[in-house]
């Protein structure tokens, strides 16, 4: 029997490559996208979501979301993957439309008619914090939350202590990790070093000659040079793909623990942090008082240290030949 996911996404390029890994599973069902304002506005984010659909011949329903975070204004990530989300290289716009149900209902909904499904968010967690305030008991029918998100004990994407999806709706990123959900987070750090597709590895997709490994590489050209700018790495880094590879396969992963993980909220300098109790202090006397409302909803999440490299690059390869 394949098993059910749900996604959550802000369709950009890596999205779009994750997209394709479930869409072209033979052993999951997509029951349903939902889009969320984050790399680009969702009106954009639905867009691409769509289109890559239609790459893959889905017919899967894509549903529109919250259109800026909870409590704060929307910043895009157009300086890393383009205006479009999709390198700006002029992709047709799809042939269909998003259903008319919003995304908060369509989670909401999907999740009780499907309970033990897995649920996969690939951007700002808005959608599901709001779902979760309209229903707060969908945390206990969800079997996993993998949540690509976050950088845990090191350095950050878009400040140098915080992810652009936890940074982007920290507020939203808070209650989520809070409310039972079974969360697995998988951190930017899984997406760098040998996890980066280097220039034979490109230059191997693009020999597939399919049109969904063309679209892959094509739509993360300006990616592939912000990750340089950004972080000194060549090649293309790829943290959806390693959060979705993790969700169809978690033998993937190597190494992970449980700990309890808060975000940050008032601090500019450290807005979106995943602060994580990885030694386990957060009981202690001097601590107990700023990890209060953690403790009390008592609440850990799996977080991933390592994976498999060759493992995730397998199964990206086997989505798009």
């Amino acid at each position: 029997m394949k098993r059910a996911f749900l996604i959550d996404t802000d369709t950009a390029s890596d999205d779009a490559v994750a997209l394709i890994m479930a869409l072209r599973s033979p052993q999951i069902d997509v029951l349903a996208i939902t889009t969320v304002a984050g790399n680009v506005d969702v009106h954009q984010a639905t867009r691409n979501a769509l289109y890559t659909a239609q790459l893959c011949d889905s017919k899967v329903p894509v549903f529109a979301g919250a259109e800026q975070p909870l409590k704060r204004a929307h910043v895009n990530a157009s300086w890393f993957h383009g205006r479009d989300g999709l390198s700006d290289r002029g992709y047709p716009p799809p042939r269909r439309a998003p259903e008319k149900k919003s995304a908060v209902d369509a989670i909401v909904d999907t999740i009780e008619s499907y309970p033990g499904l897995v649920m996969v968010t690939l951007g700002p967690l808005t959608n599901v914090a709001l779902a979760l305030q309209k229903k707060p008991v969908i945390a206990a029918k969800v079997s996993r939350c993998v949540v690509m998100g976050g950088a845990p004990c090191c350095e950050g994407n878009v400040t140098p202590a915080a992810e652009y999806n936890i940074w982007c709706d920290p507020e939203a990123a808070r209650m989520v990790f809070r409310s039972g959900l079974p969360i697995e987070l998988v951190g930017w750090h899984l997406c760098r070093g040998e996890a980066v597709l280097n220039s034979s590895e490109i230059e191997g997709v693009l020999s597939f000659g399919t049109p969904v490994a063309k679209f892959a590489i094509e739509c993360n050209s300006r990616a592939q040079q912000a990750f340089l700018e950004q972080s000194g790495e060549h090649g293309i880094s790829l943290p959806d793909p390693v959060a979705m590879a993790i969700a169809l396969d978690p033998s993937i992963v190597t190494s992970q623990s449980e700990h309890f993980v808060d975000v940050e909220t008032q601090s500019e300098l450290t807005r979106g942090t995943t602060v994580v109790d990885r030694l386990n202090v957060a009981h202690d006397e001097r601590n107990r008082d700023v990890w209060a409302s953690a403790l009390v909803a008592g609440h850990k999440a799996k977080v991933f240290w390592t994976i498999d490299n060759g493992r995730w690059k397998q199964a990206l390869y086997s989505a798009l030949r």
